[in-house]
């Protein structure tokens, strides 16, 4: 049997409701959709009545008005409790879903409270704190998923022969190598600098910066044949960043031209992708990071497609529109930096959609969960709560069939007393994603 495309009848065909449409039904739930503004042409097709007119045997959602409006305004929403589901955007009673489950869906993804006025953090983000997921409890759960599940078991209801996909788990370590070296790497006068500041400071990094220098001795930080073993014993997907900006009090990686930092670029370049860790300034100016994508791209001798933000810096919607100018195809820079969880409310990757200009993009936003730095600095866990966190993310993504991607430093995982705890929950969280 012919499986029928559902049509959605709106009274515009505005590109929020196109965006969003094309999320949940094609991306998520698998379904064909056509959007569909004159009523003569719903035929005898499954239909998603997103207006306030009557049409019989239809599937209702009572719209707010987001989708329709143009520009970006603060909007009233109260948080209630579907199923042990938090929703907002409620329906009228006659509507076949409580919520208007569309913009609901449109609010969380797009990051329309990003827009809006807000306090940031010392470093210009936006904080967790901030954010609508914290505030009501909901940032540990991906709730767009959930919402589009509950959307199919109601569709299937009034729909019988609707047939969704099912959604594959995944999983994808990443590594954003900020410092690669702790002694190699530097001019020489980095390097005078930090004899005098070894022996003032009467530390024991004197005789380990000189044996790094003259090849005696590994640098500290160079830790990748672990990484990389780590990765291919596990068979995980993996992804490492590097940054090529210049210097600053935010960026301390090497020169872009250093030929040891170059070479360990492309041995890792050889084995697994590698895309750009834009500098700090380079989150708010397309000079900047146009410049340094061209850097990376000279070094690896290849396209430059990935990113993810240095601080995870991100500044809606120019720093995004700024990666589409550049060349960039995938950012993966969508997390709170203080708090694991969905800060899109998603756990798959998706469009980037423009709010202030009002359309979509061709830049997928890959979310991720959780970041070592989040779990040890901010949060101060202990390696078991660590562990236990990390767990909580990877069950919910498996239930919603998502992709888990988590961000590691190699600074974290250290030959050091200090950082053995945190090399078990990088272990940990290797085995737990793939059970």
């Amino acid at each position: 049997m012919e499986v029928k495309p559902v049509k959605i009848f709106a009274t515009g065909n505005q590109p929020r409701l196109r965006y969003v449409a094309d999320l949940i039904l094609n991306e998520i739930l698998g379904l064909s959709w056509e959007l569909v503004t004159d009523r003569r042409k719903l035929g005898k097709f499954p239909v998603i009545n997103y207006s306030d007119e009557m049409i019989p045997n239809s599937f209702r959602i009572d719209p707010v008005p987001l989708l329709f409006e143009t520009g970006i305004r603060p909007q009233e929403i109260v948080i209630s409790d579907w199923k042990g589901v938090p929703v907002f955007f409620q329906s009228a009673v006659d509507s076949d879903l409580p919520f208007d489950v569309f913009a609901a869906t449109f609010y969380m993804v797009s990051r329309y409270e990003e827009y809006l006025k807000f306090e940031p953090d010392d470093n210009g983000r936006f904080r967790s704190s901030g954010s609508l997921a914290l505030k009501n409890g909901f940032l540990g759960i991906p709730v767009v998923d959930i919402w589009a599940k509950e959307l199919a078991k109601a569709l299937v209801r009034k729909f019988q022969n609707l047939t969704f996909k099912r959604n594959e788990y995944n999983a994808l370590i990443t590594f954003d190598i900020d410092e690669p070296f702790a002694f190699l790497g530097k001019n020489l006068i980095g390097n005078i600098g930090g004899f005098l500041h070894d022996i003032t400071s009467k530390s024991n990094n004197a005789g380990h910066r000189l044996g790094c220098l003259t090849g005696g001795e590994k640098d500290p930080y160079e830790v990748f044949d672990y990484m990389i073993g780590s990765a291919d014993h596990n068979k995980t997907e993996t992804k490492f960043f590097f940054p090529v900006g210049n210097p600053s009090g935010f960026d301390r990686n090497p020169s872009w031209k250093n030929d040891k930092y170059r070479n360990l670029i492309c041995r890792i370049a050889d084995k697994f992708d590698v895309g750009l860790h834009p500098s700090f300034k380079a989150a708010t100016n397309l000079s900047i990071v146009s410049t340094e994508v061209q850097r990376l791209k000279a070094i690896i001798k290849k396209e430059c497609r990935i990113s993810r933000f240095h601080y995870l810096k991100i500044a809606m919607p120019l720093s995004y529109r700024n990666l589409s100018d550049a060349g960039i195809k995938e950012d993966y820079s969508m997390g709170f930096n203080d708090e694991p969880g969905f800060r899109a409310g998603i756990a798959r990757p998706y469009r980037f959609y423009d709010v202030a200009d009002d359309k979509m993009t061709d830049l997928y936003i890959f979310p991720f969960q959780v970041m070592d730095v989040t779990l040890r600095d901010y949060k101060k866990l202990k390696p078991d709560e660590a562990k236990e966190s990390v767990s909580n993310m990877i069950q919910q993504t498996k239930k919603s069939g998502g992709l888990f991607v988590s961000i590691w430093h190699n600074t974290s995982l250290l030959e050091t007393p200090e950082c053995k705890a945190w090399r078990e929950v990088f272990e940990f969280t290797l085995k737990e994603q793939m059970t």
